[in-house]
This record gives C-alpha cells, sequence and structure tokens, in this order.
C-alpha cells in the first residue's frame, strides 16, 4: 500500500479479497476504518453498527476495522454472526450513521470483504465509496495499524440480533410453518446464527417435519459444498424424505434458493415469477414490472408476458438492480442467483425473508412450488467461468469479438450472449442461453477458448 500504483480496493460488493493479503492486509483493514471514521467526524454522538460471518478470519478483521474507526472518536456496536442485511435493517432502524458487514459471501472461508451501508440502510453511492477509498489510500501511507493478536476481541450485543429476528418475524405477519415440511441449509455461514431461532418461533420445530442442515460452522466450512451455490444437495434430501420444499442460504444469507418435492432447484427467476404474479394479484406489483438482470433466462421474460408483467434487465449486481427499480418505482427486483429485492419491506437482498415470502405464499394459496411455476419454460442456459489474469476489454480482443459475433448472429432471437467479468473475483463469465443445446454449448466452449487463449491466468 504504500509504494506503487494504488490500486482499486472497492469493486461491486464493497471491498474483497484474501484474508491477510492486500487489500485485507492489517494495515489496509486499520485504515478502511479510519476512513470510516473520519468520514462521520464531527457528527456528535456518531455510532457505526458492525456485523460479520462466520469465517474464521472475520473476528480479527473486525477488531482491526473497530479499532481505526474508535480511533476516530466514532462509537462501534456490534450484532455479532449476523447475516449482511441484517446490518443494513439495523442501521436503518436504530439510527447508526453507517453500516459495515465483515464477509466474503458466497466465496471460500480463505477469502473475506468489507461491505458498507449508509443510515438509509442502503449501500453507498459510488461517489461516496470512491471518497472512502481516496481517504483509504491516503491513511495507508502512514497509518500503522495494530498487532490483531493484542486487540481485545469484539463485543456482541445480542439484543440487535433478536431485533433482527423480530423484523423477519413481523414482515410476514401470521405465518406458521407448523404444517410444511422443510429442509433448510444454512451454508454453515450467517443464517447458522439465526435461522433456529427464527424458524422454531414461527413454529418448524419439529424434527420430523423440519430439518436444518450445514449450522455448525468451524471457521472454513462456510459455502464448503453446501448453502446456495449447492442447491442441489438440498434437492436430494428433499426428494429423498418425502419433504415439500427445501430453503438454501449463501454464506452471508443474502441470497435464497428453494428446491421443490421432484428433486427440482428453484432458482431467482422462478422467485421473481412467484412474487410477482403475487404482488400483481394483490395489486401491488407497481407499474406491472419486474427488474431483473441480464443472466435472467429468457423464459421468466416470457412466463412474466403471460401475466401481463414487464421486465426490464439491469446489469448484473444487486446496486445495478435497485438503481433500476428506483428509476422506475419497481416493486420487485433480483437475479438469477436468489438476491431478490422487496423494497415495500426491506433495503437490501436478504435471504432469510425471501424465504419467508415464498412460505408465506405457499401457506395463504395452498399450491406447491411445482404449481406457482409450471409454465416456466426455461430456456437451456450455460455458464462458463474462466479464470483471468488481467481485465481487458473483450470486444478490443479481436478472437474474442469474433466468437462472440458468430454466436449472436447464428442464434439471433432464439438465444442470447452475455459476456462480463465478476465483480468479486477474478473470472470472466460465458453465458449461452439457445433454443438448442448443441449450439449453446458450443458457442460457449468457443468463446471461452477464446478467452482462455487470450487471457487465462
Amino acid at each position: 500500500m504504500r509504494t506503487g500504483t494504488r490500486r482499486r480496493l472497492f469493486g461491486t460488493d464493497g471491498i474483497r479479497g484474501i484474508a491477510g493479503e492486500a487489500p485485507l492486509d492489517a494495515t489496509t483493514i486499520y485504515s478502511t476504518g479510519l476512513a470510516i471514521g473520519h468520514s462521520l467526524h464531527g457528527k456528535p454522538g456518531a455510532k457505526v453498527i458492525l456485523g460479520r460471518d462466520t469465517r474464521e478470519s472475520s473476528a480479527w478483521i473486525a477488531a482491526m476495522l473497530l479499532a481505526g474507526v474508535r480511533e476516530t472518536g466514532v462509537g462501534v456496536a456490534s450484532a455479532g454472526i449476523v447475516p449482511t442485511p441484517a446490518v443494513a435493517f439495523l442501521a436503518r432502524a436504530h439510527g447508526f450513521d453507517a453500516g459495515v458487514v465483515i464477509s466474503a459471501s458466497h466465496n471460500p472461508w480463505r477469502d473475506n470483504g468489507i461491505k458498507l451501508f449508509g443510515p438509509d440502510g442502503f449501500k453507498l453511492p459510488d461517489a461516496i465509496e470512491l471518497g472512502i477509498e481516496n481517504e483509504i489510500h491516503r491513511h495507508a501511507e502512514d497509518a500503522v495499524a495494530p498487532n490483531p493478536a493484542k486487540l481485545p476481541p469484539v463485543v456482541d450485543d445480542p439484543k440487535l440480533q433478536e431485533d433482527y429476528i423480530q423484523f423477519l418475524i413481523d414482515a410476514v405477519p401470521g405465518l406458521s410453518l407448523s404444517g410444511l415440511r422443510i429442509v433448510a441449509d444454512c451454508a454453515n455461514g450467517s443464517a447458522a446464527a439465526v435461522a433456529p431461532e427464527l424458524f422454531a418461533r414461527l413454529g418448524a420445530d419439529i424434527p420430523e417435519k423440519f430439518r436444518l442442515i450445514n449450522i455448525s460452522p468451524d471457521g472454513r466450512n462456510i459455502n464448503d459444498g453446501c448453502g446456495a451455490l449447492h442447491p442441489e444437495r438440498v434437492a436430494t434430501e428433499v426428494t429423498s424424505r418425502g419433504f415439500a420444499l427445501g430453503v438454501t442460504f449463501d454464506g452471508d444469507a443474502d441470497r435464497c434458493m428453494l428446491s421443490g418435492a421432484q428433486n427440482n432447484i428453484v432458482n431467482g427467476d422462478a422467485i421473481l415469477l412467484m412474487a410477482a404474479r403475487d404482488l400483481k394479484e394483490r395489486g401491488l406489483l407497481t407499474g406491472d414490472l419486474v427488474v431483473a438482470t441480464t443472466m435472467s433466462n429468457m423464459g421468466l421474460e416470457a412466463a412474466l408476458k403471460r401475466s401481463g408483467i414487464r421486465m426490464l434487465r439491469a446489469p448484473v449486481g444487486d446496486r445495478y438492480v435497485l438503481e433500476q427499480m428506483q428509476l422506475h418505482s419497481a416493486a420487485l427486483g433480483g437475479e438469477q442467483s436468489g438476491h431478490i429485492l422487496f423494497p415495500h419491506l426491506a433495503t437490501t437482498g436478504d435471504g432469510l425473508l425471501t424465504a419467508l415470502v415464498v412460505l408465506d405464499l405457499l401457506a395463504r394459496t395452498g399450491s406447491s412450488i411445482e404449481e406457482l411455476t409450471a409454465d416456466l419454460k426455461v430456456f437451456p442456459q450455460v455458464i462458463v467461468n474462466v479464470k483471468v489474469r488481467e481485465r481487458r476489454p473483450l470486444e478490443g480482443i479481436p478472437a474474442v469479438a469474433a466468437r462472440i459475433r458468430a454466436a449472436e448472429e447464428e442464434l439471433k432471437d432464439a438465444g442470447r450472449v452475455v459476456i462480463r467479468y465478476s465483480g468479486t473475483e477474478t473470472l470472466a463469465r460465458v453465458m449461452i442461453e439457445a433454443e438448442s443445446d448443441e449450439a449453446m454449448r458450443r458457442h460457449a466452449d468457443a468463446i471461452a477458448d477464446a478467452i482462455r487463449d487470450e487471457l487465462g491466468a
């Protein structure tokens, strides 16, 4: 951090990297705390709310960041291990001046990250993040971080976690889960800290009817073959046990995937379809509009159209979905990955809230997931991830551009081609959607091979 070209810190979802290495080395983390504190300096009684996930690095990162914030005279309260959306809720509900989450979401345990929320519970605008980033770089030139081993442990306030659980219960008044047979996978992540209490209070406390799995985090098993990245595990268990529904969360529980009784995985597209039709029927779908992303399947767009609902596409990333929702006053938006936004209920995507909304829909209608999504005809879709050493504009690489043009010319209106860099990992993602499975895979492999030849790590 002290020499060389400044590295961009904030991506589409905060600062993220390998814990202990830049930009998540001790100096940068401490400097981040200083920058956050100085951004609030001068406001009497300023206070920050902090939350973290279950990675073994989260505790020391939280302590280091907290030391930086407190050095500026700003107070800090910790909610402990809670989902990312809990911090967004608590920041707004309790009048905190900022919210900070230590988490790398769906990434492996070695990774970690720092996400920031404003006092309104929304992620910070790019311009404010850039200002904080410049401040971090400035502090990192001279800051001397304390020894992590000598920092006192962060003291958590359990009442903050309890307040978040009560918020979730209040969001679906009257919901009882006593009649549903459910398997819920907490990914050994943040959901493991709140899901047992939440579901028990909603009536899902009978072992024969309710099963919680991956609720024993050890610091290294978060997202490890479980959770929203591996919904097939819950799908298999739901089918083998004769249950009605499976629910899976990612590491920080801001998204949710489902599975039905027929070993079928229900992703964010299907959740958007169910929720959109329900909101429309109740007169709550503003403008009969849903905001999805470039990754959402063409089948969702067709199914929504049959119900008189328009679909707008935003770039991938919940902040871009939210921008379009606010621009068009939309009541529903989300991503295929299960990150769903209900602005009348919360300021950010919340996997636990999404699960409760769907469970409430099932309870109110008496319908199954399969019945509510029966007409969703999914176009064959494949996503190929290519690890890259750098992020050059793909349209400027002749071999890659030529493969993309060939795919677009052949598929025309019978498919889609979406190529983008991941906002959180050093990957290029190649998504091809087509009526023909053969054409889909052929073009995906061709484009991925071209990227690999030019940029492969």
